[in-house]
């Protein structure tokens, strides 16, 4: 492994996330797609197993209409939520947003996103909370940028975003309780309005942004609605930030964890995206994903009966040592890592270039700025509240000494 592989990617973990992580590991070995009997749930764990799910979306689809109870505020979300449609309405939606997350596209908001990470930490004290001065406003701060929302609004994109993933799930659910969907109604409402004032705006006076394209957009020969572009709008503000937070939280807390390993990207910067992308294996900041059979399934030597909702356990397939050598090493030159944290197939995560080039540039930034970045674990780390959801730091006090 060399210099740079580091053993325990689960150092420091609280003892709950440790125990999460070691059940996924015990199920995959023992059986890689598991049915609970005392839920009735399917789990797949196995790397070969969770890459066919993602490749066959005609029988694992991500529509769960079905298998979630019905509530309006939901309905309306889901009109333009494509991470949630099948083809072809979901190449559709994707293609139309797809412009604005081209390769050359995200590459020219580099010099952007280096001045907004430079403004973020001139504020940044030697005892900061990184989340909070960096990891969280800096995402949403591009994505507002590139809806044409008001950056100053932050405040409250972050209230929204705290009650949407305030909610808990335990590792045998597959779909969101009747009362949790109940706590999220006034905050999709509110989210919803709004938005779908921003695109009345547009109509009357288009810009150069991405709900103005969507707006002047036609799909099928028809004009997309009111409801569908500001769906859409929520799907790109809550996703596009969160990934990049959850990203950059969970890399400082890895190379807080194997000081060796940092030692390495600060005499090697070019080491840096291969790094990230060994963040993104050994915690993915979505775990897992959720599908549903549209009929009978055969899956790693079972069948999964029709109708049947799926969890899709990415934070397992990536530790699954037939196709990652020694996963629970840390190692930030491993090469190849085809990890699945970005999904795979159609609904590869859209923002994934955005998020890695977010991430890459605030990493380089931090070690520009500070010689010497702590954990400061006496101030209280704190994680999402559903790790078997969504990984990642909500709250991150560092001690920090300026180069």
């Amino acid at each position: 492994m060399g210099v740079a592989a580091s053993r325990g990617v689960d150092a420091g973990l609280p003892e709950e996330i440790r125990g999460l992580f070691d059940w996924l590991d015990g199920m995959r070995a023992g059986e890689p797609v598991h049915l609970d009997e005392r839920t009735g749930s399917w789990h797949v764990f196995g790397y070969p197993e969770v890459a066919r799910v993602y490749a066959d979306p005609g029988l694992f689809s991500s529509d769960l209409g079905s298998l979630m109870p019905s509530q309006p505020e939901l309905e309306l979300f889901g009109r333009g939520n494509f991470v949630r449609m099948d083809p072809p309405r979901q190449q559709e939606l994707r293609r139309l947003v797809g412009r604005a997350f081209t390769p050359r596209t995200v590459a020219d908001l580099e010099p952007r996103i280096a001045a907004i990470t430079d403004g973020l930490l001139d504020a940044v004290e030697d005892r900061a909370e990184l989340v909070g001065a960096l990891a969280y406003p800096l995402p949403i701060v591009v994505i507002a940028e590139l809806l044409g929302v008001p950056a100053e609004d932050r405040e409250r994109f972050r209230g929204w975003a705290d009650v949407m993933l305030s909610g808990t799930m335990r590792a045998d659910e597959v779909v969101v309780g009747a009362e949790t969907l109940r706590s999220y109604a006034p905050t999709l409402r509110e989210m919803f309005d709004y938005f779908t004032g921003q695109v009345r705006a547009r109509r009357a006076r288009p810009g150069e942004d991405l709900i103005s394209l969507l707006v002047a957009a036609e799909v099928d020969g028809r004009r997309l609605d009111d409801g569908e572009i500001a769906s859409f709008a929520i799907v790109l503000l809550v996703a596009g930030h969160v990934t990049t937070t959850a990203v950059l939280g969970t890399t400082v807390l890895l190379l807080d964890a194997h000081p060796e390993a940092a030692a390495v990207l600060r005499a090697d910067r070019s080491a840096v995206p291969a790094a990230i992308e060994e963040v993104l294996r050994c915690r993915p900041p979505f775990t897992r994903n959720l599908r549903r059979t549209t009929r009978d399934a055969e899956l790693g030597g079972r069948t999964i009966p029709a109708d049947t909702a799926v969890s899709v356990w990415l934070a397992a397939a990536n530790r699954d040592p037939a196709w990652f050598p020694d996963p629970l090493a840390f190692d930030i030159r491993r090469s190849p890592n085809p990890h699945l944290a970005f999904g795979h197939g159609i609904h590869f995560c859209l923002g994934a270039p955005l998020a890695r080039l977010e991430s890459r540039i605030a990493l380089n930034r931090l070690f520009d700025r500070f010689a010497d970045l702590r954990v400061d674990r006496a101030r209280g780390v704190e994680y999402f509240p559903s790790p078997a959801m969504l990984f990642g730091a909500r709250r991150l006090p560092l001690e920090l000494r300026r180069a």
